[in-house]
């Protein structure tokens, strides 16, 4: 009998993507390998992209862990970018250590993460030194993710910015534009894309067909979230049709 694994999201609460993609990731996942999986989050207040928003929201983060240590979770990751790397240079490592002590607390070993974390882990795996991106952000927030992300080791050669505030619209854009959006975006001498630095921006429809088209990994944010995931859980990070970061090798 194949193990059931529970999988934990802190999420805000206008978000509609993570509880899609993250699922259908495993999900596809499920049809290669035996482990089984079922979803679980709890939410933040959020509406507006903003800086204030999202400091809000961030105070949130502790309650949220404590509910799903709770439910026993087999890992537990924040799921939003931007209210980690807004919030200065490294603040992923901060926050994964708050919320790990707080599902300790509660009687929970679950390893805790960060979609933020997530993108710099996935990144350095595949050797990606200079990457190009995408977001939904008005310019200053995404500057700040360019920047959180320089701070770490890796240039961002070109960022588009898509200069949508409310987190609500972010989740209804069409992920197939994306695939007309990189033709946009300098990815000359890039070791990889990430097609979309949001995890409410909606991508992995449209994932595997731009990766077919370019002969440099491919990634996303929810895609490097996954494989962070399974990491932690000590399984093979596999699935299809979700970019290079999960592919079989």
């Amino acid at each position: 009998m194949s193990r059931l694994y529970r999988i934990g999201q802190i999420v805000p609460s206008s978000n509609t993507t993570m509880e899609t993609e993250i699922p259908a990731m495993l999900r596809a996942r499920e049809a290669m390998r035996p482990e089984r999986f079922t979803f679980h989050s709890s939410r933040m207040r959020m509406h507006k992209v903003t800086p204030a928003e999202l400091q809000a929201m961030n105070r949130e983060g502790l309650r949220c862990a404590a509910e799903l240590a709770d439910a026993r979770m087999d890992v537990i990751s924040t799921a939003c970018l931007v209210a980690i790397m807004a919030m200065g240079p490294g603040y992923h490592r901060q926050t994964e250590d708050e919320l790990g002590a707080v599902a300790r607390a509660n009687h929970c070993q679950a390893p805790v993460m960060t979609s933020a974390g997530a993108l710099i882990d996935g990144l350095r795996h595949l050797g990606a030194r200079k990457i190009s991106l995408m977001a939904p952000y008005m310019r200053p927030l995404t500057d700040q993710v360019v920047s959180y992300i320089e701070n770490e080791g890796i240039e961002v050669v070109d960022a588009l910015s898509f200069e949508i505030p409310d987190n609500l619209e972010v989740g209804r854009r069409d992920p197939m534009q994306l695939i007309e959006d990189v033709k946009r975006l300098d990815t000359r001498g890039v070791d990889a894309v990430v097609l979309s630095a949001c995890v409410q921006m909606p991508s992995l429809p449209a994932l595997q067909s731009v990766q077919d088209t370019m002969d440099i990994p491919v990634v996303s944010t929810a895609a490097c979230t996954v494989w962070r995931m399974l990491e932690h859980l000590g399984l093979e990070p596999v699935t299809s049709g979700a970019g290079a970061l999960l592919s079989l090798r």
